[in-house]
This record gives C-alpha cells, structure tokens and sequence, in this order.
C-alpha cells in the first residue's frame, strides 16, 4: 500500500548528516550511521525534528551515490567530526509515502518520477558527466524498527524539490 503522490510547500529544514560515498548495493556505511547521530545530538542536548532521512546529493553514472544520513532539527548544533550541519531548501517537492520494506524504494522511486514525468514537471537537480546532482532528494523514515518490527509495514516518505517556474 501506498499513498498518492503529491506537491508540497515545504519550508527550509536544518538538519544534521553524515555524509558517505556508497554503492546502491552497499549501504551499510552510511545507514549504521543514524544511531551515531541521534546519540551525538543526545549528548548535546538537541532533540530530533522528525524521524531520519537520507539525502540523495549524487546520483553517480558509475553507480556510486554522494549520500547523508540526517536527522532534522530545530536549530543545528555546531558541526564535529564527520557530523555536518546543513539545510535541506524551502520549495516545491513531489512526495509519495510508501508503506512497505525498504527494499521495494527503488521501485517506488521509479514510479515517482514517471508520475512526475507524465505531468510534465521538472527536478531541481542538474546532470552532468559524472552523475545527478539533486538540490533536495529525500527518504524519510516515519517508522521507528524499535516499535514496529514488521519491514512491510514501515512508512517511508519520499521528496524531491521540483525546479522552480
């Protein structure tokens, strides 16, 4: 199951990430990150906004992905270490909500982006020799694994910032 896509307006969203370069097939070395930045925002007295999130900043032609592991705040503490701060930007994004395993994504996100297609709207993400480059592409998990450990009923939410015009 799944909801329909949609447009949202949303607003500027600071966050703290992790940043690696992976292989869609392995994931792992930035994935076992998130639990490292909810204890590094815990130890520094910041409460999470919402659930974590991966950040899609590059889409490689060879197959390698630019990605961060972020868990979003009302105020970013300063950065440490491999722990940045940043911001996803204000504007237009497609959404979709998959309720499923999060194997089944790359499927989802195919179907996102032929919706998005078949309507005619555009990315906010530039493509040059070595890959995509996408101002705001996101899976959110709103599933905590914790409380609910069944993976075909997790909830995962898609964004990607649409081009301004």
């Amino acid at each position: 199951m799944r909801y329909e896509p949609e447009i949202v307006e949303r607003g500027e969203q600071p966050y703290v990430g992790i940043r690696a370069r992976v292989r869609a097939d392995h994931f792992a070395p930035v994935a076992d990150r998130i639990p490292e930045l909810f204890d590094w925002l815990a130890a520094r007295g910041t409460e999470p906004g919402g659930g974590p999130f991966f950040r899609y900043n590059v889409i490689g032609a060879d197959g390698e992905l630019e990605v961060e592991a972020g868990v979003p705040v009302a105020v970013a503490p300063e950065p440490e270490g491999d722990v940045r701060a940043d911001a996803l930007p204000a504007g237009r994004y497609a959404t979709l909500t998959h309720v499923g395993h999060p194997d089944e994504l790359t499927g989802v996100t195919r179907e996102l982006i032929a919706w998005a297609g078949a309507r005619g709207l555009e990315w906010d993400m530039t493509r040059t020799g070595d890959g995509e480059h996408w101002v705001g592409r996101t899976e959110t998990f709103l599933t905590d694994p914790r409380v609910e450990p069944d993976p075909g009923k997790w909830q995962t939410r898609l964004a990607f910032r649409l081009a301004d015009g």
